[in-house]
């Protein structure tokens, strides 16, 4: 009978331990239990950080990023990037691109944004002409220049002077009212354009009122008007 009981035993040791080694077995060959893969060291920006920033530590972060999948033209130190100017918007725990940084010697804000060829001109707009402060940077807006040629009301015309323009900037700044001279606010947009296109702007802007048209940005087309 005691022979019987520790056969009995005997069997549950072992199959209870070749369960138990099967189990850890199994364990160990699960993806999970892998060991933790290589990582790189990789820069990103540490919240949403707008086009002209002046980098500082506190805009940024390093986060490891597993090796060889990080995008080429990562920083490794945030040393290496602190004091560069943002030449385009980033979002929060974005990496940090040698191409989307102005160079060390441009600085930042806005000159180092401005591609070769091209010139930022700033305009005044009025809240309600300016898309109701729907026009961001980024955005791609065509200018619609009211003026007369005469100072006959009759002859007052509208037309579309540039198309498919981006925004740079926009924002609004305090200034003298020349009839009252108080203090007013007044909304201020900077466009990209080429030299001949700020030719336009600038006489449009001084002899008479520009009105800003949002698009969208997938429509690159540009129909010509006779205006009215």
């Amino acid at each position: 009978m005691r022979s019987r009981i520790f056969a009995v035993l005997a069997i549950a040791i072992l199959a209870g331990g070749g369960l138990a080694y099967g189990t850890y077995n199994f364990i160990q060959h699960q993806p999970g239990a892998a060991a933790a893969a290589p990582t790189q060291p990789v820069v990103v920006a540490a919240a949403d950080l707008q086009l002209g920033t002046e980098l500082k530590k506190e805009d940024l972060q390093v986060i490891g990023f597993p090796a060889g999948r990080a995008p080429d033209g990562v920083f490794a130190s945030i040393a290496d990037v602190v004091g560069r100017g943002l030449i385009v918007p980033v979002v929060k725990n974005e990496p940090l691109l040698a191409a989307k940084l102005a160079s060390k010697e441009a600085g930042s804000g806005l000159p180092p944004v401005i591609p070769e060829g091209m010139r930022a001109v700033s305009v005044r707009v009025n809240e309600v002409v300016g898309v109701a402060g729907y026009v961001l940077p980024g955005n791609r807006v065509d200018v619609v220049a009211t003026a007369s040629p005469t100072d006959a009301r009759a002859d007052i015309t509208s037309r579309v002077i540039l198309s498919n323009v981006q925004v740079l900037t926009a924002g609004t700044r305090m200034e003298q009212d020349q009839e009252k001279g108080k203090p007013m606010q007044v909304t201020v947009v900077t466009l990209l354009v080429d030299p001949e296109q700020s030719e336009r702007l600038a006489l449009a802007s001084t002899e008479g009122k520009i009105q800003l048209a949002l698009r969208n940005p997938m429509d690159q087309g540009a129909p010509a008007t006779p205006g009215i």
